[in-house]
Parts: structure tokens; C-alpha cells; sequence
């Protein structure tokens, strides 16, 4: 899951071209904007979308030591770091999006 901060006159979707470009090599288009997580205590908003790739290759770089493309079961099951997994779930279920979730 690339991710990172937004750059001054950048917009949100933007930053999430940017950096997927940047850790993972790859040219995405936004599908659709599915929701954010807060962390009120650190202060840091997390925007999701939704994308395809459209150009470039899958690459590791110093922010992403593997990539790779999986069936979604079996990403879910590498996923272990956080709440990352319940995003991704939550990211390809459209009948919960638009969401918010404060933690």
C-alpha cells in the first residue's frame, strides 16, 4: 500500500499517483475515492482510493522491498501490519464506501 504526504499544490489523488509511482514503479489511474482513516492521536489522515494500473513496471525500491500482484485471498492473508488488512477489505467493498473511520 503506497503512501505518503502531500506535496504543496498537490491534490489528494495527486499525491496517491505520485507516490505509488515513486515506491512501486508503476502509473496508476484513480477507480474511485473510497474513505479516510484518522488517527486523532498522531494526527495523520490516511486517504484511500481505489486504482488500475496503467503504465510501468512493478519494482522494488528502498520504501517497497516487494511487490507483486496476488489473488485478493491471499493478500489479505500477507496483510498483517496494523488495521491495513481491514482497509484493503473495506477499499474493495463499495457497499461501505464513502467511509470514515477514527482510531
Amino acid at each position: 500500500m503506497p503512501g505518503g504526504q502531500v506535496e504543496e499544490g498537490e491534490s489528494l489523488a495527486q499525491a496517491a499517483i505520485r507516490e505509488t509511482r515513486e515506491e512501486a514503479g508503476i502509473d496508476i489511474e484513480i477507480v474511485r475515492f473510497c474513505g479516510i482513516y484518522q488517527n486523532v492521536s498522531a494526527g495523520i489522515c490516511n486517504t484511500l482510493f481505489l486504482a488500475k494500473q496503467v503504465d510501468g513496471e512493478l519494482t522494488t525500491t528502498e520504501e517497497a522491498l516487494e511487490v507483486g500482484y496476488f489473488p485478493i485471498k491471499d493478500a489479505l492473508q500477507m496483510v498483517t501490519w496494523k488495521n491495513f488488512r481491514e482497509r484493503i477489505e473495506k477499499c474493495l467493498d463499495a457497499s461501505q464506501q464513502p467511509f470514515y473511520v477514527e482510531f
